[in-house]
């Protein structure tokens, strides 16, 4: 019945916008990279059918790669079962979402079957190297807390620390100290918060090692890619952690070995890397895979996510740095479950409205509004 009612509306015009975001502060750098900027102007896409109904989402198609879908049925397009249906119109992949729930009159995490909570946990994502600008006299250690501060009181209960100072930015021995001090240091200003850890591949299995070595009573909750993954250095890792630190997850999966070709089943990501992690899941070597919510797409994620689940692992969609990702990925998580937590992104929107959604004590709740929940101001 509900593709029945898609089929009642035919789009009628395709609309390329840009909306724009803020973060709280410029987020400086990580392991590899100098600067992430204060906030993205994102691309996005307006679809309205005859019948009034309209629905948008990011989209990053250029202009001569997106199908020119006026005149077709909705439910042509898309199954609210399956999600995008029609090959051509997966660069419309979110906007399609958006404008089925509207049709359907139902949320998004709604239409996925609402089996995971309302209430999605949600981690501060923000936190990244502060202490070492400016080059030529470092501020230090305080300014990355006082983030942490400032982000709590926005509502997050968990801190992902960006760690790796010492792969470009400062002499491995003091970097790898300053790692191991902010990460004490976090866990003992917010003693009831997560501790999470992201090195974005800095490090070597040795050096990361070490790091666990001056950490290890700290619960870390997660680590993120310690190094380039591979089976040896995992089984090395999952060694440490089963003595040290059982309780502590290893996810991995966000860097991209290899592009996904056009049209196939996980977007950006090849077949060949995302079946790596499979297998590395399988071996238990894993415990949540990573890759983006965006570059995978979301009706790829649906059809990836039985997968992730008959691996024996969890899911944690990449969402850095559009905070529309954020709530694209808590909506896949309240509706298809098996996700672990959502990287949170502060930030403020300038020209959409996503107060729908409310973070409180680490909990991103769920809006009931159709779609995704968002709305255009302009």
């Amino acid at each position: 019945m509900s593709r029945a009612l898609l089929d009642e509306h035919r789009i009628v015009e395709v609309r390329t916008l840009s909306v724009r975001c803020r973060y709280p502060r410029r987020i400086s750098r990580n392991s590899k990279l100098l600067n992430h900027g204060d906030g993205p102007t994102t691309q996005v896409r307006v679809l309205r059918t005859d019948k009034g109904a309209s629905g948008w989402g990011i989209s990053w198609a250029k202009p001569e790669e997106t199908p020119d879908l006026v005149g077709r049925a909705v439910g042509s397009l898309f199954d609210p079962d399956q999600g995008v249906v029609a090959p051509e119109a997966m660069p419309l992949d979110f906007p399609l979402h958006d404008l089925s729930g509207v049709i359907l009159g139902q949320s998004v995490h709604q239409m996925l079957g609402g089996k995971g909570p309302r209430d999605v946990p949600c981690y501060d994502g923000a936190i990244y190297m502060d202490d070492v600008e400016p080059e030529e006299n470092p501020v230090g250690l305080g300014v990355v807390l006082d983030n942490c501060r400032h982000d709590y009181d926005l509502g997050y209960r968990a801190f992902k620390l960006k760690i790796g100072r010492g792969f470009k930015w400062m002499p491995p021995e003091e970097g790898l100290q300053r790692d191991i001090d902010l990460t004490r240091a976090v866990r003992d200003l917010f003693p009831g918060c997560d501790t999470l850890v992201d090195a974005n591949d800095g490090y070597t299995c040795d050096g990361f090692l070490r790091y666990l070595d001056g950490v290890a009573d700290c619960n870390l909750f997660w680590i993120e890619e310690p190094f380039q993954e591979n089976r040896d250095d995992l089984r090395r890792l999952r060694e440490f952690l089963t003595r040290r630190s059982p309780r502590t997850l290893v996810v991995d999966g966000e860097a991209r070995i290899g592009q996904g070709q056009p049209g196939g089943p996980y977007g950006g990501f090849a077949p060949e890397h995302i079946d790596l992690l499979l297998g590395l899941a399988r071996e238990k070597l894993l415990d949540a895979l990573i890759m983006d919510i965006a570059s995978v797409g979301f009706t790829n994620w649906r059809r990836l996510m039985p997968a992730v689940t008959a691996a024996g692992v969890r899911a944690a969609p990449h969402t850095w740095g559009e905070p529309l990702k954020t709530l694209y990925t808590a909506q896949l998580a309240s509706g298809l479950g098996n996700t672990v937590t959502v990287e949170g992104i502060p930030a403020r929107a300038l020209d959409h409205d996503w107060n729908a959604y409310a973070l409180k004590e680490g909990l991103l709740r769920m809006p009931d509004a159709p779609g995704f929940g968002v709305k255009l101001l302009a």
